[in-house]
């Protein structure tokens, strides 16, 4: 007798193959499988499988959703826009804005080959000349994206530049106050530095908000398949995405399970290489990176707070969270440092 398929946590299969079977007639054909794949750092993202086919879903974390956080029409939005753009995108297949049939809204999206280089021994393995490849592969998709019109894409309204670098501040201090456990000297610290020493941004562009290596999709022939996880992307400062991809590669590797090592594979481009193609490539200096890299310091301290919060209720998903709340005073004093202040 076939084994009857087991729902994951957050996701209701029978309720889930209804609505597939309405919002796309006859594209699940067997019993429907799914596999949590990532889990509690951000959304929560799952392999659907009907035994001949698969596919993406990708909905909020199980409790403590921060406000503005986890916005599903954002990620399906700006991926729908960018297909067929020279920045890679899975194909958007459905949308659910409500809460019938998950509890959260969802969205599913094709599954794409490729691996998310997380840990470095496996990118070791390709050599460093590989490696240094798909590095500056990794920059220029950034570019890519930076050079892209929003306006001929449907994204001219996708976010609001003026105040961009304020706001930013602002959402993040708010992220971290809403999931605040403890004192945090340091990080407070860091924020009123980064307050005093707001720079002036430069021409917007879409930003995706989480640009490093493990949020792409690469295949064997090291070409990147698919840019993944735009869930704080928007209209704003572009400096930010090369600022939070150059503190990604200064702190690679480093405990906590936030900071991928796959970035201290030797060959992979140095923060002043990836610093000095970017701005070949774009034609944008990089102005006031130091600032730039400390707050995204800033937003990762903030992001692992709310991990640390989210695993002391019991409600985070997958494993390493245990360690999250060693991460948010090591990245303030990188932060610190960055802005030379420790």
């Amino acid at each position: 007798m076939p084994e009857t398929p087991v729902d994951p946590p957050g996701l209701d299969l029978g309720r889930l193959r209804i609505h597939l079977d309405r919002g796309l007639p006859g594209a699940v054909r067997g019993p429907l499988r799914a596999e949590l794949i990532e889990g509690g750092r951000s959304n929560l993202t799952y392999l659907l499988s009907d035994g001949t086919s698969r596919w993406v879903l990708r909905r909020p974390p199980l409790g403590h959703v921060l406000a503005t956080a986890h916005d599903m029409g954002r990620e399906h939005r700006v991926m729908s826009a960018l297909r067929g753009t020279g920045v890679p995108v899975p194909r958007m297949l459905l949308i659910d804005h409500g809460t019938d049939v998950l509890g959260a809204p969802w969205y599913l999206m094709e599954h794409v080959a490729g691996t998310a280089h997380r840990d470095a021994a496996p990118l070791a393995a390709l050599g460093a000349e590989r490696v240094a490849a798909l590095g500056r592969r990794l920059v220029d998709t950034l570019a890519t994206l930076h050079r892209i019109d929003p306006a001929q894409v449907g994204l001219e309204d996708f976010g609001r530049p003026d105040g961009y670098l304020e706001r930013q501040l602002r959402r993040w201090s708010q992220q971290l106050a809403a999931s605040r456990s403890r004192e945090l000297p340091e990080t407070d610290r860091l924020h009123a530095l980064l307050a005093e020493r707001l720079p002036v941004s430069p021409a917007p562009a879409l930003v995706h908000g989480d640009y490093r290596l493990d949020n792409v999709l690469v295949d064997d022939g090291d070409t990147i398949t698919a840019v993944l996880d735009w869930e704080m992307s928007t209209l704003g400062d572009p400096l930010t995405d090369i600022g939070l991809l150059v503190m990604y590669t200064e702190l690679a590797g480093v405990g906590g399970g936030i900071i991928p090592s796959a970035m201290t594979a030797p060959g992979f481009p140095k923060p002043d290489e990836i610093v000095a193609r970017y701005a070949e490539a774009t034609g944008r200096e990089a102005a006031d990176l130091d600032w730039y890299v400390a707050f995204a310091s800033f937003k990762l301290a903030a992001v692992a707070e709310g991990i640390f919060f989210r695993f002391q209720q019991g409600r985070t998903l997958g494993a390493g969270f245990e360690r999250a709340g060693e991460m948010a005073p090591v990245l303030a004093r990188h932060g610190l440092s960055t802005l030379k202040e420790n």
